[in-house]
């Protein structure tokens, strides 16, 4: 199921998202071609708990859905609120899975979503990977594990299978893929492992310069599913000490959104914050990759790149697990406001198209028959120019 994630939008009230369900999300349905489309939705805690409690508000938001023919499979849960104040940083990181109302907003996001799913339908929430590095305890560790553990016992007493979706992230305690493979493997006496599981962010995944097939694969034979795919892709600098390569990355620093950025060095992967920080202390003896989601179906200008090859490849190995066509694909570019004005959709109209052209590359490369194929090998496809030809299908 291919969707788009409604966090690009700041509405943080019932009215204000199904206005941008009108302005943007019918909108971007009929631009993209598609009969149907998914909305990856992203509903803040105050949104989240108005909702779980009333459902007179559950029809107002299913009968907008219905009249732009759109339809909820899965929610991100990451950002708790407050996603496009000024500075944001460190804050999308609380409150964390330690502090009991990380577990009350999301079983109210899985109350919702199993009330709003098409008939048949599984659903998952995504949702951050415990908090952020620093000041994390032992008790705060114990804390998190009982709060998940609960979680997913009362995932199990829904009506409808709604499943949990932990996403790492570069920075936070479960970093990598491999960090929550093992913090989950290590619970599952307690954390039941049909209902929680891994949301692949290939933009985090490819900052990382993890290898999209192995960590699939360590996911696999951990007996972990990928419940949800972020769609997204990463900037790439392949020579961060060429004058011309360092302003041009320097043009997606920014204030409200943390740019993590790695560097591949001869003994490891070196790690910094922020991209401002990276410029300064970065040795730049290896290629730089940068916690910018790129629109898909767009090239940033030489000598920068995006990580889109990771992307493909990460879905083409997820669809090759037990349970990889079950997995949700959720288009996550929630930058497009913030990066440099040649890459940028700050007008209502350029982000419609924006989101649509994302669409398009993602129906054309992301869902062939031929990446789906177990006996298949994965080939990377080159980044189209924006503007690819409409197809019709439902997504």
């Amino acid at each position: 199921m291919l969707s788009y994630c409604t966090n690009v939008h700041p509405a943080e009230d019932l009215d204000g998202v199904i206005a941008q369900l009108a302005a943007y999300a019918g909108p971007v349905r009929r631009a993209a071609g598609l009969d149907t489309l998914g909305v990856g939705l992203w509903l803040p805690a105050e949104l989240a708990h108005r909702l779980d409690g009333s459902a007179a508000d559950r029809d107002r938001l299913r009968d907008a859905l219905a009249e732009h023919r759109l339809t909820v499979h899965t929610l991100n849960a990451f950002p708790y609120g407050g996603f496009h104040a000024d500075v944001v940083k460190l804050a999308v990181y609380q409150p964390t899975w330690a502090d009991p109302v990380r577990a009350e907003y999301t079983l109210a996001c899985a109350r919702v979503l199993a009330d709003l799913l098409p008939e048949g339908a599984a659903g998952s929430i995504s949702t951050l990977p415990l908090g952020w590095r620093e000041g994390w305890t032992a008790q705060d560790d114990q804390a998190a594990t009982a709060a998940l553990a609960r979680v997913s016992a009362e995932l199990r007493a829904l009506p409808r299978t709604v499943r949990l979706a932990i996403e790492p992230e570069p920075g936070c305690i479960l970093d990598t893929v491999d960090d929550v493979v093992d913090w989950l493997a290590a619970r599952t006496d307690r954390i039941d492992p049909e209902l929680v599981g891994i949301c692949l962010d290939t933009c985090h995944l490819a900052t990382s310069f993890a290898d999209p097939v192995q960590a699939v694969r360590r996911i696999r034979d951990a007996g972990l599913r990928v419940v949800k795919v972020q769609a997204s892709a990463a900037l790439q600098v392949d020579d961060p000490s060429d004058p011309a390569a360092r302003a041009a990355v320097a043009r997606f620093a920014e204030p409200r959104y943390l740019h993590q950025t790695r560097e591949q060095g001869a003994d490891g992967v070196l790690r910094v914050d922020d991209l401002p920080q990276a410029l300064d202390t970065l040795p730049a003896a290896g290629p730089w990759r940068v916690h910018v989601h790129v629109p898909l179906h767009a090239r940033p200008a030489a000598p920068l790149s995006a990580t889109t090859d990771v992307l493909r490849t990460a879905v083409g190995a997820v669809a090759r697990t037990p349970h990889g066509d079950e997995a949700h694909l959720d288009v996550e570019t929630y930058t497009w406001s913030v990066l440099p004005p040649e890459l940028a959709a700050r007008a209502e109209s350029d982000l419609v198209a924006g989101i649509a052209a994302e669409l398009r590359w993602a129906t054309e490369h992301l869902l062939p028959a031929d990446l789906w194929a177990a006996d298949r090998p994965v080939r990377p496809v080159p980044v189209p120019e924006p503007g690819a030809s409409k197809v019709r299908r439902s997504a």
